[in-house]
Order: structure tokens, then sequence, then C-alpha cells
């Protein structure tokens, strides 16, 4: 039961998926991108992985950081090395972030999956096994026939619908496009959405422009009339007071904070303050699993829902070990890639999704993703001499 090793791969992967200057994700030519395996090793054997960027597990921050919290530990102990972890972050959070942290805890609740031959969401007490998903499509672009037009998400949201999602989230226009943010443009394609998929069909948007104040009353007030469920970061996270404001002045329900920092203690600043009828969490976000799963109770006990932000299997176990999550966010999404062909380093996805919009959570053992373990070996990036 006890930590001897931690360790990480770097390996290359293919992607057809580009950032543009702002990390806006946009389709494009197939790339070689690096992509990170962690890994902690018990003395009996047994390992744990999880997948994160290579800049988030840097040899310096396992070093430093990591080990020194987990080497000699019995790692069923994650509430202790968690908070250990976290609090090394004093003085080093430009360092050690929350994403950091987010790799050590999902690695650590693989790792006690994979040794008991139990899925995660078995071992925290699911609430289900399957869940509904929305399609989470990708941000505008000005790309001809992709997402450069209202009418355009409106012939992508009638596919998606077609494909079985019963929800779809829309994430606008934004720099470096040339014009925009615009609100009036936002309301323009969300109108279109509305009337190509009829009024059955669950609608959100997840602004992310840093509106103005003004500018966010104006896109929510544009929501309400076409019954969007929700509205999702138009202005600035950092300001919570603007949140408590629009909360204040709009019907619709305002889900947040997605991007502020805090973890489940901010979080529960925004419930008291009124800042958000829905609140937000998500593994990277929070710095993994355990605090998400703090997060999720955390609403629940002022009886609200909290939606979970990002795909892939540690957010889907999340999900399915609470009540009061409604969706699965699945994407993103763009009419020039395929979701379902998933991942080269992986036999299989760790999400796929009905014709009747379920996604099914993993059976397998721990975090339940189909690790090709061979293709990582053979992809290895190389170290510099």
């Amino acid at each position: 039961m006890i930590i001897t090793d931690v360790s990480v791969k770097t390996f290359l992967t293919k992607t057809r998926r580009h950032s543009d200057s702002a990390g806006h994700a946009h389709p494009g030519p197939a790339h070689q991108v690096q992509q990170a395996m962690l890994i902690i090793r018990t003395e009996d054997g047994h390992e744990g992985y999880s997948f994160t960027a290579p800049e988030i597990v840097r040899p310096h921050l396992i070093d430093k950081f990591v080990k020194k919290v987990l080497i000699g530990q019995d790692h069923r102990d994650r509430e202790r090395l968690w908070q250990d972890l976290a609090h090394w972050q004093r003085g080093s959070a430009a360092q050690l972030t929350d994403r950091t942290l987010a790799a050590v805890d999902v690695a650590l609740w693989d790792l006690a999956g994979r040794t008991l031959n139990q899925p995660v969401h078995k071992l925290i007490g699911a609430y289900r096994d399957k869940v509904r998903a929305y399609g989470s499509v990708m941000c505008g672009d000005e790309l001809e026939g992709g997402l450069a037009t209202p009418e355009d998400y409106g012939r992508f949201a009638e596919k998606l619908v077609k494909r079985g999602y019963k929800g779809i989230k829309l994430h606008t226009w934004m720099p470096p496009v040339s014009w925009a943010p615009d609100v009036k443009m936002d309301i323009k394609a969300c109108a279109a959405v509305r009337e190509a998929v009829g009024p059955d069909i669950h609608l959100m948007i997840d602004a992310f422009h840093w509106y103005s104040r003004v500018d966010s009353l104006e896109l929510g007030r544009g929501l309400e009339k076409l019954g969007f469920d929700w509205i999702e970061e138009s202005m600035d996270e950092q300001s919570m007071s603007s949140y408590k404001w629009l909360a204040d002045n709009l019907d619709i329900p305002v889900l947040g904070p997605e991007s502020a920092a805090g973890k489940h203690w901010h979080r529960a600043e925004w419930i008291t303050s009124g800042a958000v009828d829905i609140l937000r969490t998500g593994v990277n976000d929070v710095g993994g699993i355990t605090p998400a799963l703090k997060t999720m109770r955390l609403a629940e006990s002022f009886g609200m829902d909290c939606e979970v932000h990002g795909n892939t299997a540690m957010n889907l176990h999340v999900v399915a070990s609470a009540k009061n999550c409604r969706w699965y966010e699945r994407g993103l999404l763009h009419p020039f890639l395929e979701y379902d062909d998933g991942f080269d380093y992986l036999n299989s996805l760790s999400d796929p999704m009905d014709e009747d919009g379920f996604v099914h959570v993993p059976d397998r053992p721990g975090i339940g993703e189909d690790i090709n373990f061979d293709f990582i070996d053979n992809n290895l990036v190389k170290k510099p001499a």
C-alpha cells in the first residue's frame, strides 16, 4: 500500500485541434503534440495513472513537491495527501497549480480503483451509472461552413440533435475573431439554434467574453426570451460582486465560477454572496476529484445544482457520484471534427454516448481509461542528452 515511486512519461500524440492566439480550440490539419502520463507506483507493483499537459508535471514539480508528499505514504490516505500537497501552494502557487494537484489526485483515485478492481464512482458511492450529455460546441470561427455565422450554428445544432444530444451549449465568437465579441451576434446565434432544434432541447451558453455588466445583462435578457437553461462566464470571474449584480437582475440562472481560483472554499463565498444560481466545479478547476466532490456536497447543502466543467473519465466519475448534477459536458464539438474518433493513446472512448443521449460511466477499474500502453511507449519524447 506504500507509494514507492512517482514518474512521468511524455509522449507524442496526433490531434486536429489547434489553439489560436487566445488559447481557444479550433479544427485544423492533423499535427503532433506532447501529452504526459503521470504514474504513481506502490511497493506491491500496483500503478495509478492520469493524463495532463507536460508543463503541469514538470520534473522539478514532481521532485520538489509531489515526491516529498507521496513517497513512503499509504496511497489510500487520499484526503491527507491532497491536503498536504495543497498546503505546499502557500508561497508556491505560481509553480504548484491546481492542475498539478488534480493530476496527482486523479492518479491516486485511479490507483485505488485498480488495486481493488473497482471503478472510481463505485468507490466514492455511485448515484447513477449513466448521465445525459450536452454537446459542448467549440468557439465561433471564420471558417466557411464551420461556425462562422448564426446559420452555421443552427445547422450544426440540428446534426447534434440527430446524433442524440438532448442539450447543447454554445461557445460563441471571441477574439482573435476580427469583429468579436458582439452581444447582438451572440443572441442571433442562440436564436438560430433555438429555431433549429425547437423548444424541447436544453440550451446553454458559455460566453467567456469578459463583457461588461451592461453587455451581460443584454445577453442574459436575450437568452431568457429564448428559453436558455443558464448563462455562464460572461464577465471576468475575479469580480464576484459583478456576478451577484447579474444574478439579482436576471431570471435565467447564472452558473459559475469556472476559472476563479480558491477551490471549494471560494465557491462557498459565491454561494453565500448570491453570485450564482448553479455552482460550477471541475476536476482540473479545483485541484482534483477530492475537492470536486467537496464542491458538489457544498452545493447540495444549499439546495443547489452543481455542474461539472469538462469531459474525460475523471469528470464523468464525479458526475456519476452526485445527485445534484444534471449533465455531463461532452466535447468540444465542431462540424469539421468527429469527437467519437477518440485518441490514439486510448483503445476506446471513455465516454461513449448512446442514441438516447446518455453517456455510460466506464465500469473498468479505476478511472476507466482504456490506455494503449504500447502506443505510449512507442512514442515517447526523447530526453535531451
